[in-house]
């Protein structure tokens, strides 16, 4: 007879350190009722053999915060439980050995500041004074995080399971899950070799084996393994038990202390796949065999930078299986597939490092709906359905892991797993010069290059190639008109007797208008924070369109299904692959759309905002007046089999006017100048409208009930802790990227959440939210007096609240 229960509020699936990290804190928020199923011991799968660095830097804000959160739950653990982690706040090290890393590790820095994480740069010496076993003839300089460190996996995860313990949650080793009952989309059991577990919630943390786990109530969730060596040798003379860990990317090498010898392992460009057929069942305390042909290039380089590793003496070699994931950040959040499923893995060897703050995040995320604050970088939904294929899956991950320590250059695109959704254009733009950029699987035009132009990104810290380029563009938009190929857009379509009732409900923005009718909006979580920012078109009674961005398609298909009220007779569906989307921007647009369709194109016949039928070319198009670029234009929304007769005829009608292919980086150039909001840069879970500056797209002067309205309501009463506020620096010689460091009067008050440059306006352009506790306000920060820090540079910076270019709107209504 199994002492396993017969039911549990909770069931989280995999006893390594985010499955008892999610445990631990589950407890401390008072939920007992929680199960934590561990196939074999705890730490047993590929906790046990993890290396155990600690670093907390990160580009997103969030994420970096949520690593913190780590080092200072393990700054506790052990004294609050009374078992040893192995825990040490010993800092670490990174070293850059050109004169490109070292701008890299700089600009690190200033992100490190902006964030409000110590970091300093250190001399050659400096770093050698730290780590005297390094030779530092070829080290340029190097960066010092005082509060990193290092920890003992196996006994880490065993101090949190002993905390969940103590709280109240019960472990059970030695139990097989066989499968997850799902019933009407909504999980409610697991299946396990020793019975059925009822369940209201079930969480994945099975490491490596969670794709398997996650098939079984039918989510996708996009990980494969990937081997991973290291050594430990036996001990160093001049091995301290402070020494930092250090990491040598230059050399893809990175190193801690271990007993008073050497943890070694890297990053090969060459990485190693395991399990391709699916991660095998029984695995526990094993690793695989030795590849020391695969790890000699890696101990050469090593040599290279800690002679002393010659002559050492060799405790072990270690290969393990670990969790890779095709973008290199790991995996939270609610499954969309399946309500009731919730996943936590693929850690890409950050594992100890994420454990503390991503269990915490989870456990939040499991216990009240939502994630403590965005955590998009490292959402489920961030995925789409190209990932279904475990094939692409693994190729993608490959070149992600292959780039660990290799320059992480801004624009980089992957070149792996490409080709894979392509617009009907893509060999027509091809052949004009189109270089292209991926997003969720698809190939969209970055930029064009002239005759004479390499068609190839080559990039840089300085201005890339496509700078020139990219503003031709910008220009022909700005001053005759251009096509943006942006198929790529996701498109919904919601229907039924409730939909008017469903998106009135989920909009901030009234929708509910008249037929033909196009209003931009937000959607709200309940904090009042941007969920989802996108256009609706009401074609009629009960029947809406919605065009949302590429890379948030799952997400937000996700957020409308799980958040329409229950019982309303609402479809929503994906039509993202139906409709191929022409964009026609510029102020000679309507001449030449008036050369392709006898309807009234005037101000009066199609006002700004308006959605109607078109025919054009023999195809009936639906064409919303609407822009992100700030100049007339229409986004011609056309049946996928005609956009290639679609826009063959533009480009002909066109060509007197001046009409020209752009692509998605004259978007970006065009829509910084105008002032437009991107979500997950400038506006997103975390902001609400009325800190974005985008209260005007909220029905709070209605009396009409959405979601979010009472906490914008309470927010409006109180003074805003923040304000997003855009900059300017003069200085052509300085480039703005994103995460520099925002100062009013001195005083540093946040950092850029995006940044580029304005052709038009002939500056660099940034935006980011002033932040002040006592309350910020047009008037607070317009008097202010600003700087930028740019790779550790103060430069000064003008600040600006109303759109640097058209701010009245006249180019786009007109």
């Amino acid at each position: 007879m199994s002492d396993l229960p017969s039911s549990a509020k909770i069931v989280i699936i995999g006893g390594g350190i985010i499955g008892c990290s999610t445990a631990y804190h589950l407890a401390r928020m008072g939920l007992t009722d929680v199960l934590v199923l561990e196939r074999g011991k705890l730490t047993s799968g590929s906790t046990w053999h993890a290396a155990g660095l600690v670093g907390q830097l990160r580009t997103n804000a969030n994420i970096t915060q949520l690593l913190g959160y780590s080092v200072a739950l393990y700054d506790r653990l052990e004294q609050e439980t009374g078992l040893a982690t192995g825990w040490k706040r010993n800092g670490g090290l990174r070293l850059a050995c050109n004169q490109e890393r070292w701008t890299e590790v700089k600009r690190q820095a200033t992100t490190a500041t902006s964030f409000g994480l110590e970091m300093q740069l250190l001399s050659p010496k400096e770093a050698q004074d730290l780590w005297p076993l390094m030779q530092v003839d070829d080290v340029v300089g190097a960066a010092f995080l005082p509060t990193d460190g290092q920890a003992s996996p196996s006994d880490i995860t065993q101090s949190l399971a002993k905390g969940a313990r103590m709280g109240g949650v019960t472990f059970r080793e030695g139990v097989t899950v066989s499968g997850i009952e799902v019933e009407g989309g909504v999980a409610k059991a697991v299946l396990t070799d020793q019975g059925r577990i009822q369940a209201e919630k079930i969480v994945v943390c099975a490491g490596q084996w969670s794709r398997e786990i996650g098939r079984m109530a039918g989510v996708n969730i996009p990980l494969v393994s990937m081997q991973h060596q290291y050594l430990i040798t036996e001990r160093i003379e001049g091995v301290t038990s402070n020494l930092p860990t250090l990491r040598d990317p230059d050399r893809l090498t990175y190193w801690k202390e271990e007993v008073g010898g050497l943890v070694m392992g890297g990053y090969e460009p060459n990485p190693k796949p395991w399990a391709n057929t699916g991660a095998t069942e029984k695995f526990e305390f094993q690793l695989l065999d030795n590849d020391l042909d695969h790890f000699e290039p890696l101990m050469e380089l090593a040599i290279g930078r800690v002679p002393a590793m010659e002559n050492a003496g060799i405790k072990q070699f270690i290969n393990g299986p670990e969790s890779f994931t095709p973008d290199g950040n790991f995996i939270l959040g609610a499954a969309p597939e399946t309500k009731g499923i919730y996943v936590g893995c693929g850690f890409n060897a950050f594992g100890i490092a994420s454990g503390g703050g991503a269990g915490m995040a989870l456990a939040e995320w499991v216990a009240r709906g939502e994630p403590p604050y965005d955590l998009w970088a490292v959402d489920i939904r961030r995925f789409g359905k190209n990932t279904l294929d475990t094939g692409w899956v693994r190729q993608r991950t490959m070149e992600a892991y292959a780039k660990h320590y290799t320059m992480a250059w801004p624009f980089e695109e992957y070149q792996s797993g490409r080709r894979l959704r392509r617009s009907p254009l893509y060999d027509r733009l091809k052949a004009q010069g189109a270089v292209f950029g991926e997003k969720l699987g698809w190939e969209r035009p970055n930029w064009f290059a002239a005759a004479g132009e390499e068609a190839k990104d080559v990039y840089s810290y300085g201005r890339q190639n496509w700078f020139e380029a990219v503003g031709r563009e910008h220009r022909a938009c700005r001053e005759a008109a251009v096509v943006f190929d942006q198929t790529s857009f996701a498109k919904f379509t919601v229907k039924g007797r409730d939909a008017d009732k469903a998106l009135s409900w989920l909009c901030a923005n009234d929708v509910v208008k008249k037929p033909g009718s196009l209003t931009y909006t937000q959607m709200l979580n309940r904090k009042g924070g941007i969920e989802t920012d996108l256009t609706v078109a009401r074609l009629g009674d009960g029947s809406y369109y919605l065009v949302t961005g590429t890379g948030f398609a799952t997400h937000d298909l996700d957020w409308i299904r799980r958040n329409v009220p229950a019982g309303l007779d609402v479809q929503v569906e994906d039509v993202t692959s139906q409709f191929a989307v022409l964009v026609l921007m510029g102020p000679k647009a309507r001449e030449i759309l008036g050369q392709l369709t006898g309807e009234d194109l005037s101000n009066a016949a199609a006002p700004f905002g308006s959605a109607r039928p078109l025919h054009i070319a023999g195809a009936r198009v639906l064409a919303l007046r609407v822009t992100y670029v700030g100049e007339l234009g229409w986004e011609l929304h056309v049946p996928m089999e005609f956009a290639l007769t679609v826009y063959d005829a533009l480009m002909a009608a066109g060509a007197p006017f001046g009409l020209v292919n752009a692509g998605y980086r004259a978007i970006e150039s065009l829509r910084l100048e105008k002032g437009y909001r991107a979500w997950g840069g400038e506006i997103g879970p975390d902001h609400s409208p009325l800190v974005a500056g985008l209260g005007w797209a909220a029905k709070l002067k209605k009396d009409i009930p959405f979601l979010g309205r009472e906490a914008l309501i309470e927010q409006a009463a109180k003074p805003l802790p923040r304000l997003l506020a855009g900059f300017t620096v003069d200085d052509p010689a300085v480039i703005l990227l994103g995460r520099e460091t925002i100062y009013r009067d001195g005083k540093r008050c946040g950092w850029l959440a995006s940044a580029g440059y304005g052709y038009t306006v002939g500056k660099n352009i940034g935006y980011g939210y002033v932040r002040d506790p006592a309350g910020v306000d047009a008037d607070y920060v317009l008097s202010g007096n600003y700087e930028l820090e740019v790779a550790t540079e103060r430069v000064k910076a003008r600040v600006f609240l109303e759109p640097l270019y058209d701010p009245r709107m006249e180019r786009v209504k007109g």
